[in-house]
């Protein structure tokens, strides 16, 4: 049976034999689009079976369409993207010379998907990947067999394993695969998992792409309705019941409006679900029963600590947990610590921009920060005063699913992108070419240095760019001790 590391061997050295041209990247792209479409609604199946129940619209909007977006964004620019940039010359060497920088597969890129977007977070990778010219493993999770099942069969039959190999949940041990030598390596996940994944990495010197999630805010700014954000958010908080890396984690409200928000929320909530959530196949189950029990144990945490749980519907105690809003939130509970990745909003109160700021800014830097505020000068003082790896106003998410900017984190919430331009040179070896003119006397800077005319021409240069130094500071002077005698 091969193993890991030989089926990485073997995709390196196809990958050193056989670069793939711009028209076979596109053809790539567009064998793998048309999978996409194909399987689509036999993924969205597997994908409520492994959850025990997931709405086919939000694994078609989320997962497929949000992949073709990314794909087509891809398909459309990757021929501009490979093309050699030039770049102008130093001083120095200008003239018949030129340089350029060239855009160079790095080789064979892992990707390690996580259970909430098997296929979004496996495939858009992927596309990234084939667009800069390299070749996958991809690893799936172990939570989703049945789609992981889907995503296997569908590359399989457009890509041969010297492109893409795919593994699932028969390797029960991940560190097998975070120990391999790749070229680079994309980890979508915790940042708990994530520091081991790059701690495993840095063994072979592997460059790493982390997306980390995190604890997303949502300010809510005083000139803002409050109605409208609370629509808003508690759509983010429901989209696949908050088990999506960029999901709200929490809604940061002007005091005195934290009632009328709740209340707004509740609403909310009854308009999606006006029938609950129990027993719903358009509401999003989590996605076993750990997952349950760690999002129930966030809840009593909560309780037992002095906060106030606000239920949006009834619950039998199963898994399709409906919307909890909790109120009176202090930073000894889990969910003030812990990312939610899951049905509760924890509600904490501002008093002024001043406050929401330096809140957000007390806690590492999130995954998504969503600001909901009609003046400009709000914005511009939460943009240049957080951080955080991107950024949608007035709304959520939307930033994530617009396929020609970067996707990734900042700081704990992981680093570097795999959308757009911006993943393309991610996952490229940008390799700059200087090339001499063969009339150019580059031989001017040989040794022996300062001496006659080259002399005359080192010193021109060397003080053009470098003036003189300090003479307080000591040293001798260019040029007194480095003539020789017999020059």
């Amino acid at each position: 049976m091969t193993t890991m590391l030989e089926k990485l061997e073997r995709l390196q050295r196809a990958a050193l034999a056989a670069p793939s041209s711009a028209d076979e990247r596109v053809a790539k792209l567009r064998a793998l689009r048309c999978q996409l479409e194909r399987y689509q609604d036999v993924f969205a199946d597997a994908a409520s079976e492994d959850f025990g129940g997931r709405p086919h619209f939000e694994s078609r909007l989320i997962e497929v369409i949000g992949t073709l977006w990314v794909l087509d964004h891809a398909r459309r620019h990757v021929k501009k993207w490979m093309k050699p940039e030039k770049r102008a010359p130093q001083a120095l060497f200008a003239g018949p010379n030129w340089l350029k920088v060239t855009y160079q597969p790095k080789g064979v890129v892992g990707i390690i998907a996580p259970w909430n977007m098997p296929l979004y977070l496996s495939i858009g990778p992927l596309v990234t990947t084939i667009a800069a010219g390299n070749r996958a493993m991809i690893k799936l999770p172990e939570e989703t067999p049945r789609a992981n099942a889907v995503i296997k069969t569908m590359l399989a039959e457009i890509f041969d394993d010297s492109e893409v190999a795919v593994f699932g949940e028969e390797t029960t041990d991940p560190a097998s695969f975070t120990a391999l030598p790749f070229d680079h390596m994309i980890f979508t996940g915790s940042p708990r998992v994530g520091r081991l994944v790059m701690a495993a990495a840095a063994k072979n010197l592997v460059p790493v792409t982390l997306e980390l999630g995190g604890k997303s805010p949502a300010i809510v700014a005083d000139d803002y309705p409050v109605a409208d954000a609370a629509l808003r958010i508690t759509h983010g908080k429901i989209a696949m019941s908050g088990q999506v890396c960029v999901a709200p984690d929490y809604a940061l409200v002007p005091e005195a409006a934290i009632p009328a928000f709740v209340d707004h929320v509740k609403k909310a909530f009854s308009q999606f679900y006006p029938n609950g959530t129990d027993e719903r196949s358009e509401y999003c189950s989590l996605v076993n029963e750990r997952h349950a029990a760690r999002i129930k144990a966030m809840l009593d945490d909560a309780r037992e600590k002095g906060a106030t749980l606000v239920p949006c519907a009834p619950w039998n105690g199963g898994n399709r947990i409906p919307l909890h809003v909790v109120t009176g939130v202090t930073m000894e509970m889990k969910i003030a610590q812990e990312e939610v990745f899951g049905p509760i909003l924890p509600v904490v109160g501002h008093n002024g921009l001043d406050d929401a700021i330096r809140y957000v800014c007390d806690h590492p830097h999130p995954l998504a920060l969503y600001l909901f505020s009609t003046k400009g000068a709000v914005l511009e003082r939460v943009l240049g005063e957080t951080r955080s790896g991107g950024v949608t106003v007035n709304d959520w998410g939307w930033h994530v699913v617009n396929a020609a900017v970067p996707f990734g984190g900042v700081g704990n919430s992981g680093f570097g992108s795999y959308h757009g331009v911006e993943g393309f040179r991610e996952l490229s070896n940008a390799r700059p070419v200087f090339h001499r003119a063969p009339s150019f006397p580059t031989q001017l800077m040989y040794p022996p240095i300062n001496v006659g005319l080259r002399g005359i021409f080192q010193r021109f240069w060397l003080n053009r760019y470098s003036k003189k130094a300090d003479p307080a500071l000591g040293g001798t002077p260019y040029g007194e001790s480095e003539v020789t005698k017999d020059a």
